[in-house]
C-alpha cells in the first residue's frame, strides 16, 4: 500500500476563488452527439411523487432526468454536462439537457464495472472519478462522451469496503480532496489514513495523499464557503447508541489537521462508550458548526452561488439528507438549508424541502444524496431510490 502522510499547516485553505464551475445566469444548449453509449431519456418515472414534496412559496421542483440507475454524486462542466456517479451499480454517467429547457435529453454511460465510483469531480476538461481505493481520469471528456477511456492516476487508497465509497471535489488550491470513511461502524483503526479528509495533487508524478482532517467517520459532501475558503463537510456519526444519540454533523476545517473526535467524542462532547477513554479530553476536539440530528445521513452539500434564487440564499448551505435505515421512527429525507452566517454563535438549520418520506406511514419513496447548481442557478437534486434527478427552480 502506498505510503501517506499528514501535515499540520495553519493558514486559512486558500486564497483563490472556489474551482467550481461558473454559473452564467442561463442554460445552454449542448450538442449531443450519437453513440452506443447513448440513451434517449424518458420523460416520465412512475416511482416519483412531486406532488408530495413541499417547498417555500414560490419554488418549483420538477423531473430534470427521469432514468439515472442509483444516481448519487454530481459534478458538471463549464457549459452544463451533469456528471453522475454511483455506489451500487458500478457506473458513471453523463447527462445532457441538448435544448436548455430544463430537462435532460440523453444519458452517456463513461464507464461500467467500477468498484463504487460514487465520487465524481470535473476540472479543465478532465472528469476524475473515485473508486474504492482509485482515482481514475477520464482526459479531454467533453470531446469523448461517445468513445469515454479512462487512466488509473492513483490507486493507494485502502481498499475495505465498508464506508469505501468516496466523495471527491477540487479546492480553491487545485488539489483534489478525497474523503477516506472509517473501515467499521465504531473502531479504532491504526492507519491515520482512515477516518480522514485527505487530498492529493494530480499533477504530481508521486502522489501521496495527505491528511486536512481527522477523526471524521464517514463524509460523503463537502464545498468551500465563498468567503472564508474554509472547507466545510457534513459527516455520519456511528450508530448503536439509541434513536437520538450521536447527531450527524456540519463541521468547519479552520486549520489544516484539526481533529473532529470520532471515535472518542461525538457531536457536542458526546463520550463513546467504547472508545472514549482511549482518546483525549474532550476540549482537544472540533464540535459540528450544526447538529443536524442522529441517523438523518447528511451527505451531498453546496453553498449557493447562483443568481435564480432570493438574495437570501446567497452563501447558505444547501444539504441532502438520506435519511435513517436503522432508527425506530425514520428521520431525514429531505433537503436541509443551512445559514453559513454565525448569528451570535447559532448556525440556523431549517427545512427546505420534504416530502419523500411519509411521517405518519413511515413509508419512502426517495431518497436526497447529492446536490448541486445548474449554470442558470437552479438546484439539481440527486436520489439514488427513485433513480432520477430533480430540478428546483425559482419564479417570482
Amino acid at each position: 500500500m502506498n505510503s501517506y502522510k499528514s501535515k499540520l499547516l495553519f493558514p486559512v485553505l486558500g486564497l483563490m476563488a472556489c474551482a467550481c464551475a461558473e454559473n452564467h445566469d442561463k442554460l445552454y444548449p449542448i450538442e449531443a452527439l450519437d453513440g452506443p453509449n447513448r440513451v434517449d431519456m424518458p420523460t416520465i418515472n412512475e416511482y416519483v411523487k412531486l406532488d408530495e414534496i413541499s417547498l417555500p412559496e414560490n419554488f418549483e421542483i420538477s423531473l430534470w432526468a427521469a432514468d439515472v440507475p442509483n444516481a448519487r454524486s454530481l459534478a458538471r462542466s463549464e457549459e452544463g454536462i451533469v456528471f453522475v456517479g454511483n455506489r451500487g451499480e458500478g457506473k458513471v454517467y453523463a447527462v445532457i439537457d441538448e435544448d436548455a429547457d430544463g430537462k435532460a435529453d440523453y444519458r452517456y454511460t463513461l464507464a461500467e464495472g467500477l468498484k463504487q465510483p460514487n465520487g465524481v469531480a470535473y476540472k479543465d476538461g478532465d472528469l476524475y472519478v473515485s473508486q474504492v481505493n482509485k482515482i481514475i481520469r477520464f482526459k479531454d471528456i467533453k470531446n469523448h462522451l461517445t468513445d469515454p477511456t479512462y487512466e488509473v492516476l492513483f490507486d493507494g487508497y485502502p481498499t475495505e469496503k465498508h464506508h469505501g465509497h468516496k466523495f471527491i471535489a477540487f479546492g480553491p488550491d487545485d488539489y483534489l480532496y478525497v474523503s477516506v470513511g472509517a473501515p467499521c461502524n465504531i473502531c479504532d483503526p491504526e492507519e491515520e489514513i482512515f477516518a480522514s479528509i485527505t487530498r492529493i495533487d494530480v499533477h504530481s508524478d508521486n502522489i501521496v495523499p495527505e491528511v486536512v482532517a481527522h477523526g471524521v467517520r464517514n463524509s460523503i459532501g463537502f464545498d468551500w464557503h465563498p468567503d472564508t475558503q474554509n472547507l466545510w463537510f457534513t459527516d455520519n456519526n456511528r450508530d448503536r447508541m439509541g434513536d437520538d444519540l450521536p447527531s450527524c454533523e456540519l463541521n468547519e476545517l479552520t486549520e489544516m489537521g484539526q481533529h473532529f473526535g470520532y471515535p472518542y467524542w461525538h457531536g457536542e462532547q458526546i463520550k463513546d462508550p467504547e472508545f472514549g477513554d482511549d482518546g483525549r479530553e474532550a476540549e482537544y476536539y472540533e464540535v459540528p458548526r450544526v447538529n443536524l440530528g442522529a441517523h438523518v445521513a447528511p451527505l451531498g452539500m453546496r453553498f449557493y452561488q447562483g443568481s435564480m434564487f432570493p438574495g437570501n440564499y446567497k452563501k447558505k448551505v444547501f444539504i441532502a439528507e438520506h435519511g435513517s435505515w436503522n432508527r425506530s421512527k425514520k428521520v431525514g429525507y429531505k433537503i436541509a438549508l443551512v445559514d453559513s452566517e454565525n448569528k451570535n454563535g447559532v448556525y440556523e438549520e431549517i427545512t427546505f424541502a420534504e416530502g419523500w418520506l411519509d411521517h405518519a406511514s413511515q413509508e419512502v419513496w426517495g431518497r436526497p444524496v447529492d446536490v448541486m447548481e445548474l449554470t442558470d442557478g437552479s438546484l439539481l437534486i440527486s436520489d439514488d431510490m427513485s433513480n432520477c434527478i430533480y430540478r428546483v427552480s425559482y419564479k417570482e
